[in-house]
């Protein structure tokens, strides 16, 4: 949000994030995203609310956050040197005039073959445990990841470009160019200055 330059602060959303039985992982970040944002609205009558929810999904199986550090172990090692795909939604609520926008990313993401002595250093350094997938495409010292196609902004957590559109949807403006102030804070392209569609169709 800091560096889209809009002001903002915290609010915790209690909402239950399991997947309901036979909804796509699409629909379940969106659906998420929407529930996040409405369970705070009424706590700030007066704000522009931002909902937001990220999942792994990997041959069909949705990879949220890990219960603990063997789980994370058990999911970065399913991860390791194969593709998986990301989704990740983000919902602008008006709250004093109703208005909602919600934008989906999907990203496709090929991870490098780390060893399991990288995998344990990683779990140990705690940063897993609230990732979906439990892995931050940012991390400098894991770098878990080979390549993505799609958004990377999106696969840390945060569409910025998507975000952007949610809220020019609600009557908020966005004060920065979005695609370089998203460049510049993941240091990759902005999906914004990609001409191809936002929504990836991965090998299978």
């Amino acid at each position: 949000m800091a560096v889209l330059g809009l002001p903002f602060i915290v609010a915790a959303a209690e909402v239950d994030e399991q997947q309901r039985p036979g909804e796509p992982p699409a629909a379940l970040v969106q659906r998420l995203s929407q529930a996040k944002a409405m369970a705070v609205a009424c706590r700030h009558p007066n704000a522009v609310i931002v909902g937001a929810d990220t999942v792994v999904v990997l041959d069909g199986e949705v990879l949220g956050k890990p219960a603990d550090a063997g789980d994370a172990v058990r999911m970065l090692r399913a991860l390791r040197g194969r593709l998986h795909l990301v989704y990740s939604a983000v919902t602008a609520l008006h709250v004093a005039t109703g208005r909602q926008a919600t934008e989906l990313s999907e990203s496709c993401v090929w991870m490098r073959d780390y060893s399991d002595e990288e995998i344990a250093a990683y779990v140990a350094s705690g940063d897993p445990l609230d990732k979906a997938g439990a892995y931050a495409i940012q991390h400098q010292g894991f770098a878990p990841v080979a390549r993505i196609e799609g958004c990377h902004a999106g696969v840390m957590g945060l569409p910025l470009g998507h975000l952007a559109r949610a809220l020019a949807a609600v009557g908020v403006s966005v004060p920065v160019d979005v695609a370089q102030a998203c460049a510049s804070a993941t240091g990759a392209a902005c999906c914004l200055s990609d001409a191809r569609p936002n929504v990836r169709h991965c090998p299978r």
